[in-house]
């Protein structure tokens, strides 16, 4: 199957409530890079990460009904989506009634081939410094900035393992060694369970209940309920 490099910019952080702003993808040579008008405000959060303003799109056409809505829709159904931290960009794209049945991520592909923790962080453009990767000229947070990086990122990873283990490591949750936030930001599960069991144990009652639709202070995150629940078994 073909690879489509993908990125999205959107209103924020929720898939299913925020809509896209700005998506570029790459098939082959071929580069799309596209501005549309949210059928919500972008929030403010937003707008200092990715810096589009409302004002910016107040002329644009909508995604809905779009040729590149079209485009994508039939593009997905035979290409394998790349994306960074995919669980995001599919979910954008679900809430646009797009499907992206098969899809690799490389924040996932890339902490999973970092077995022995050397990476402090997995985030796209820390790995862009971090690994050196060639693309001088690419902005952070720009659509089409980060798909440059994304496919050089995919090429350093591509040569370690099979697309078809990428693919699989994709779809299922992976055991993380270290907190990345709160108190005990930076150490690892396995002696947080030993000396403070209770507060794993609150966690993961915040993560499980937000993830059945309640609230939390932090982002859903299937990873981090996957390690909990394994380090506290």
């Amino acid at each position: 199957m073909n690879l489509l490099f993908l990125d999205t910019e959107t209103t924020g952080n929720m898939p299913g409530k925020d809509r896209l702003v700005s998506i570029a993808y790459k098939k082959g040579q071929e580069v799309t890079h596209e501005f549309f008008k949210p059928p919500l405000p972008i929030s403010v959060d937003a707008m200092a990460t990715h810096h589009i303003t409302n004002e910016m799109v107040s002329g644009k056409p909508a995604f809905a009904g779009s040729s590149t809505h079209q485009e994508l829709s039939k593009l997905l159904q035979d290409s394998i989506l790349v994306a960074h931290n995919a669980a995001f960009d599919i979910g954008i794209l679900e809430t646009e009634g797009i499907a992206a049945p098969h899809f690799i991520c490389t924040y996932k592909v890339a902490r999973s081939l970092d077995a022995e923790g050397v990476i402090p962080r997995y985030g796209l453009q820390y790995l862009r410094y971090f690994l050196k990767l060639n693309v001088e000229s690419a902005h952070a947070h720009d659509a089409a900035g980060d798909v440059a990086v994304l496919e050089q990122l995919f090429k350093r990873l591509e040569p370690k393992m099979p697309i078809e283990k990428m693919v699989e490591i994709s779809k299922q949750p992976l055991l993380m060694r270290t907190l990345s936030f709160g108190k005990y930001k930076g150490q690892l599960f396995q002696d947080i369970a030993k000396t403070d069991r209770r507060y794993l144990q609150w966690l993961l009652n915040e993560k499980e209940f937000e993830a059945t639709g309640g609230h939390s202070k932090y982002p859903r995150d299937e990873d981090l309920i996957f390690t909990l629940k394994h380090y506290l078994a």
